[in-house]
């Protein structure tokens, strides 16, 4: 039962010679094979490559040669990260055929750094979406409750971890989407500082936004993952030349003096009691860390989910609009002169839930409406993030509930506004560009439920250490019987 060890773990045991890589990935397709057809986290898995991946890793142990920390670690990626020789589909028909020519610059290191990608994961189409159940692939469940959602859009990714079929994975997240799921499946997700990671390979959803990020069982995984993958890439444009440090250095445990800010902007009518009371119960436990509480205000952050949906679809309908049937995807097999193949091509090509978010991006951004409500949601926007820098003044962390319910059933009929209230808590750190960190926080009805730790931009570090403290102290790892 290899897969119930985490990365750190795991890692310590083939440099130690317990486990051979190939008993490992073995062990973990034999996990895969046992719920695979239960949980649909996976749109195509690489169990032969990911085999020869692990003898050469077997081979470098032979040899008496150091391990890299994640060498011969399985690791899942999302489907809208490219890959060379893979299908992506980014869950969408309009890819349903599309196979990666080049790598993504996350994959690229995760190769470099000798982990080893098992497969990629299912989410909603082009990671619009709070359930994964948008996909054109599948459908995807949550570990915990087979009837319930296990989050989205990175639903696979986080189902993958939760259910133990992988010890780590890749989710984006562009108003929640490694957060939310994290939270429903009980693992650890962190959303990085917009610009920490590359972008390049990502099919984008809205490019102001998105954000790749890792996914895990502990802080420590995590951490280790963010090392690999996060610093600069002059292939992205929006990639910071920064330094990045070594984000597991200062995982002690120690978080004596730090200063958390709470705001009552995040305790609204909406959230579940009982969730309050778990986030309620952890500010306690942080106290007792030596965490100093300080109540703040974030009065802009009410104004976030109508913001977001105003700038994220906008920049949908422009980075969407590549899709037309010309160059590479989908194209409907009867039609009469290009106009009919355009309109044609994207009607069957785009589930309705992107063709939703288009529809209102386009609108936004067409004249008369534009200074109505794009420029006026970028004003908001900016007024959203000077809140958190002047709160930053006073914290160093931002402590949230993570979600405002527990993972719904798959079969709830939710209203589209009432799936996009899923991220409320989510949301503003993407419109800030500051990094967001969910860590498990207990359960309610039998169901995970997370807390999320927000930080200053760049200062990972510090989320990192406290969500660290936090799960070393309070958090007891669990993988459910399936």
């Amino acid at each position: 039962m290899l897969y119930k060890h985490t990365a750190t773990e795991l890692s310590a045991m083939l440099k130690a010679k317990k486990i051979t890589a190939v008993e490992l990935i073995n062990d973990i397709f034999d996990r895969i094979e046992k719920t695979e057809s239960r949980l649909g986290s996976f749109t195509i898995l690489k169990k032969e490559s990911a085999l020869e991946e692990a003898k050469k890793v077997d081979e470098k142990i032979a040899r008496g040669e150091e391990l890299l920390p994640l060498e011969g670690i399985p690791i899942a990626i999302k489907d809208n990260m490219v890959s060379k020789g893979d299908l992506t589909t980014s869950g969408s028909k309009m890819l349903a055929n599309y196979e990666g020519i080049y790598d993504a610059t996350v994959v690229k290191r995760l190769k470099e750094a000798g982990a080893i990608i098992i497969g990629k994961t299912n989410m909603d189409e082009f990671a619009m979406g709070s359930t994964t159940k948008s996909s054109y692939i599948k459908e995807s469940k949550n570990p915990w409750d087979l009837e319930r959602t296990p989050g989205g859009s990175s639903g696979g990714s986080a189902s993958s971890v939760g259910s133990g079929q992988v010890t780590l994975s890749l989710g984006s997240d562009t108003g929640g989407s490694i957060r939310q799921p994290a939270a429903f499946c009980g693992i650890v997700g962190l959303k990085p500082t917009y610009g920490r990671i590359s972008r390049y390979g990502l099919m984008a959803f809205a490019s102001s936004l998105d954000q790749i990020g890792p996914m895990g069982r502990s802080v420590e995984d995590v951490a280790t993952l963010f090392n690999v993958i996060g610093g600069y890439d002059e292939m992205d444009a929006t990639s910071m030349e920064l330094e990045m440090p070594d984000f597991t250095a200062n995982l002690d445990g120690n978080i004596k003096g730090l200063k958390i800010g709470v705001a009552n902007e995040y305790f609204i009518d909406g959230l579940n009691p009982k969730i309050k009371k778990v986030t309620e119960d952890a500010i306690e436990n942080f106290k007792k860390l030596g965490a100093e509480i300080i109540p703040i205000s974030l009065p802009n952050t009410k104004f976030a989910p109508a913001t977001y949906y105003i700038i994220a679809p906008a920049e949908a309908s422009s980075n969407l609009a590549r899709f037309d049937g010309v160059r590479y995807g989908y194209r409907t097999s009867s039609y009469d002169g290009i106009e009919d193949m355009y309109i044609k091509t994207r009607s069957e090509g785009f589930g309705p839930e992107v063709k939703r978010r288009i529809m209102i991006g386009t609108y936004v951004l067409s004249a008369g409406y534009y200074d109505a409500y794009y420029k006026k949601a970028q004003k908001v926007r900016t007024l959203i993030k000077n809140d958190f820098e002047k709160a930053f003044n006073e914290v160093d962390v931002i402590l949230t509930p993570a979600t405002p319910g527990t993972s719904f059933k798959l079969t709830d009929r939710k209203l589209p506004v009432e799936l996009y209230l899923e991220d409320i808590f989510t949301i503003p750190a993407n419109l800030s560009g500051i990094p967001g960190l969910v860590i498990p926080a207990g359960k309610v009805d039998n169901l995970p439920v997370g807390i999320q730790l927000l930080g200053k931009a760049f200062d990972e570090a510090t989320i990192l250490k406290a969500g660290y403290a936090y799960e070393k102290a309070y958090t007891k790892m669990e993988i459910p019987v399936l």
